[in-house]
């Protein structure tokens, strides 16, 4: 089961939209010079880049938050890291030079990352600087910081650069670190014309703080365990309770577990090919079974179709569709069929459905011998492929199948799915015309907020799939989890980096439909209980009036406000969106524009906040100026 289900009491159908709120900018809005300006070409930009990596070098944060205080870090265009203190009395930021990473002989022809930052708990400071060597800084209160350690990621295929995510104590004497880094598959034929295979490799390297001897020498890392995915984490983050690692992301597996051997069909499964003059057909002594239904799928639906006679009154056809499960029934009757009818009782799907949406239809096709029963199954995780129609289908010996186990394929044949178009067609010209066909009370067209103004394919690409995967330090997956079964959801926002999230509870905002739904991970006091997400308020139209922002760079969020923040590549100067959460019951919620770019700055390259009497303070980065807004 999904670990995020809305609950329908914090929607809110009736929602109107967003009103202006005016802020004067003057007083929340300042800006200050940068003396060491930031760039975004301290990465390699001449190598082939897919577009994963590309948006990942997007949505890169270059801007760094202390767990503590009100301190940040960023590396300037010289790899200069430069420290940002503001003063929590007069929110003045001061800047410092602590530390000069080497130079990279040249960031253009090779491979390379931006350099990436993080702090620990303790006053320390590990700095990437992305060509595959991290350095960890002892802090000071004046002068530049003090080099501890210097590390390299090494595997078999040589030193490879890296981002670093996150670095936590995860017991009293041992620092993880989590980095990721690029592996690029064998390349193709080619003559198959087909892009060499990127995907993303995930480290957890044990960093050893008391090093003995220079400081200055290169060590390897202590690698302990790699998993690999298709994407870059999103959020990368140590649960001390669960005693586990967060990764949003991809679903990000082991390789180094073994790999099924492939399927080898027996010799009956095998298809003859016919000889010249053979007729295979005439050769068959009794014609092939048909499957006792077929069935097809899209993203958010499946429907499945059982050919019964037309004889059968609908009186005598029993159909009862729970969440995970179907019972069908035909009463008896003293006519007598050649085929066995469909029998199924408290039958488990293959996933979880939605039973307020998904109906039955029987259409008996009098002129034919045979009729149709219809189930239009409404998906209860979008996006989730289904393997067969129930979750029994074909897992035992052929031998011992029952009919209803029997393994059923998908069939996206035309003249099945006519059947299946023709039964849906009524049912969506009643929605187009502002009739409710299904009888469940849903109202007339779609809302008003969206009447006139909706476009799908817009609508669809706001927010990213994303998966979560739980990993232990020593690289197993908790008793809990699920690993390569994670359900996909659409991620508008992660919390705001910073030092007032570092013990608040993690919450992510994901996309419901128009609207976008806070879920809170619930806390725990045991290391073996389940992660359990809990929907705790909703951004009505959130994702709605975030599709019409197409230059959006960071989404973040706090405790009741939403941050959606330009790059400012466009337009010159970009803006930040800031939208307030309201109660279920409220028909108009506020929203601000604040001019966060003003042309002269650059384009937007970090974000993060640091608390100051309670209240966030968001500090932007852009490339020539760093931008304090204080919220309200």
């Amino acid at each position: 089961m999904s670990a995020f289900i809305a609950n329908r009491k914090l929607l809110n159908p009736k929602f109107e939209g967003y009103k202006f709120d005016f802020i004067d900018q003057d007083k929340v809005v300042h800006r200050y010079p940068l003396q060491n300006p930031a760039t975004q070409s301290t990465a390699s930009s001449r190598t082939w880049l897919s577009y994963n990596e590309v948006q990942s070098r997007i949505s890169h944060n270059h801007l760094a938050l202390a767990n503590e205080g009100t301190s940040a870090v960023y590396i300037d265009e010289d790899f200069n890291v430069i420290l940002i203190d503001v003063s929590p009395e007069t929110l003045l930021p001061s800047f410092r030079l602590i530390y000069e990473l080497p130079k990279p002989i040249s960031s253009t022809e090779s491979y390379s990352e931006y350099p990436s930052a993080t702090f620990l708990p303790s006053e320390l400071l590990c700095v990437s600087d992305g060509q595959g060597c991290v350095y960890l800084l002892r802090t000071n209160n004046s002068g530049p910081f003090h080099l501890a350690a210097c590390y390299q990621l090494v595997t078999a295929e040589g030193p490879q650069p890296f981002l670093i995510h996150s670095v936590d104590w995860v017991d009293s004497g041992t620092v993880v670190a989590i980095l990721s880094s690029r592996h690029r598959g064998p390349k193709p034929d080619p003559l198959s014309r087909k892009p060499t295979p990127v995907d993303f490799d995930i480290w957890a390297a044990k960093l050893d703080l008391l090093v003995s001897g220079r400081s200055d020498v290169v060590r390897p890392m202590d690698l302990l365990w790699n998993r690999r995915g298709e994407q870059v984490p999103i959020l990368s983050k140590y649960d001390l309770a669960r005693n586990a690692f967060m990764f949003i992301g991809s679903s990000y597996r082991d390789d180094t577990l073994p790999v099924s051997a492939p399927y080898q069909p027996s010799p009956d499964e095998i298809a003859p090919i016919p000889r010249v003059g053979e007729n295979l057909d005439i050769s068959q002594a009794d014609p092939a079974k048909p499957p006792p239904y077929s069935w097809t799928q899209t993203s958010d639906s499946v429907t499945v179709t059982f050919p019964l006679p037309s004889s059968i009154p609908k009186a005598t056809i029993n159909v009862k569709i729970d969440i995970d499960s179907l019972t069908l029934s035909i009463a008896k009757s003293a006519t007598t069929f050649i085929i066995p009818l469909p029998s199924y009782s408290s039958k488990t799907f293959w996933d979880g459905i939605s039973p307020s949406s998904s109906y039955w239809t029987w259409d008996r096709e009098a002129e034919h011998s045979y009729g149709l029963l219809t189930l239009h199954l409404d998906k209860q995780h979008e996006g989730t492929k289904w393997m067969q129609v129930f979750a029994s289908a074909g897992k035992s010996a052929a031998v011992e199948l029952s009919p209803e186990d029997v393994e059923v394929p998908e069939t996206l044949d035309p003249s099945e799915l006519w059947h299946i178009r023709e039964s849906l067609e009524k049912y969506t010209a009643a929605l187009l015309t502002g009739e409710d066909a299904s009888g469940l009370g849903l109202g007339r067209g779609v809302p008003s907020l969206g009447e006139g103004e909706m476009d799908e394919e817009v609508d669809s690409t706001v927010g990213r799939t994303a998966y979560i995967t739980w990993i232990k330090p020593d690289g197993s997956s908790p008793s809990w989890s699920h690993p390569g079964r994670e359900y996909p959801f659409t991620l508008l926002s992660t919390p705001l980096p910073g030092q007032s999230r570092t013990n608040a509870p993690s919450s992510l905002i994901m996309k419901e439909g128009l609207d976008g739904t806070v879920y809170v991970l619930q806390s725990s006091s045991n290391t073996d209980a389940a992660a359990e997400w809990t929907h705790a308020s909703t951004y009505s139209a959130l994702a709605f009036v975030l599709a019409s922002k197409q230059d959006v760079r960071f989404i973040h969020h706090n405790e009741n406000l939403v941050f959606a923040l330009e790059s400012g590549i466009q337009n010159r100067g970009g803006n930040m969106y800031v939208y307030r959460s309201t109660t279920p019951s409220e028909a108009w919620a506020k929203q601000a524009i604040l001019k966060v770019g003003d042309g002269a700055g650059g384009a937007l390259l970090g974000v993060g906040a640091i608390n100051v009497e309670g209240r966030d303070v968001i500090l932007a980065l852009t490339e020539r100026q760093l931008v304090i807004v204080k919220t309200w």
